[in-house]
């Protein structure tokens, strides 16, 4: 509404109005606003000052002396020999020159053949570098170590299987293209069988031609146009039907 143009004037203007009170919800209270100021107040309560209320006081002549607390080193007595420490057991004394020791004790022990060192032969090595380091022969590959075992040369037993399950998958997928094959062979018609089609699709055009001259000439309801087009276009297949079994005296269909 442009300026210095006002509403026109109503009785309703004159009734005063009513003060409209606006009223606020109630203010939100925790449930649990009891057991927190207590908790913090409690908290509060127990550290008021810095530190511990009550502090033990050492006593006055109980002051910081000189050296009180480098570490002390215990005082011996007597002096610490190492063999004390070492011999815990008393050894046998050492025999006499006139003890004589025990003879003719039988024993089973072959003391020749422990007291004859019977010396090792070397693994054989190999020389792989021109520093010398060395190798054993036998882990060298230089040795025919794997072909001397019983069943070298032989095909093992996982290919073995392997080979015959692939043997089988492949005879069960020959089977079944042979069969899709069978399925989908190609079955010539007889002349008496062709014959007979023809027949079949001559009447079934005569039928559908009699439906279509009993319409009416004059066509206006949307169902009896579409019956129209439905009536014409099998019409137009049997046609060509007719003409493919007239034309062609030779005709294979699928045998299943």
């Amino acid at each position: 509404m442009p300026e210095g143009v006002k509403p026109p004037e109503s009785i309703y203007n004159c009734i005063p109005e009513k003060e409209r009170k606006i009223e606020k919800p109630p203010l939100y209270m925790s449930k649990h606003r009891p057991a927190v100021l207590l908790e913090s107040k409690s908290n509060k309560d127990a550290r008021r000052t810095m530190g511990p209320a009550k502090i033990m006081v050492s006593p006055p002549d109980n002051y910081l002396k000189k050296r009180s607390t480098e570490a002390r080193v215990c005082k011996v007595s007597s002096p610490v020999r190492l063999f004390d420490f070492l011999c815990t057991v008393r050894k046998p004394p050492v025999p006499l020159r006139t003890e004589v020791p025990l003879m003719g004790i039988p024993t089973k022990k072959a003391c020749l053949n422990t007291t004859v060192m019977v010396p090792k032969k070397p693994h054989p090595t190999i020389v792989d570098s021109n520093k010398g380091s060395k190798q054993l022969l036998e882990n060298s590959g230089l040795v025919p170590k794997y072909s001397r075992k019983k069943d070298y040369g032989q095909v093992p037993e996982y290919l073995l299987q392997r080979n015959e399950e692939e043997r089988i998958a492949q005879e069960r997928h020959e089977d079944f293209l042979k069969e899709q094959r069978e399925q989908a062979s190609m079955k010539n018609l007889s002349e008496e069988e062709r014959q007979a089609v023809l027949e079949t699709l001559k009447k079934n055009w005569d039928k559908v031609h009699h439906e279509y001259q009993c319409l009416p000439l004059i066509i206006e309801t949307l169902s009896r146009k579409t019956h129209k087009l439905r009536l014409e276009e099998a019409m137009t297949q049997l046609e060509r039907d007719i003409n493919l079994f007239e034309r062609f005296k030779t005709i294979y269909i699928p045998s299943n």
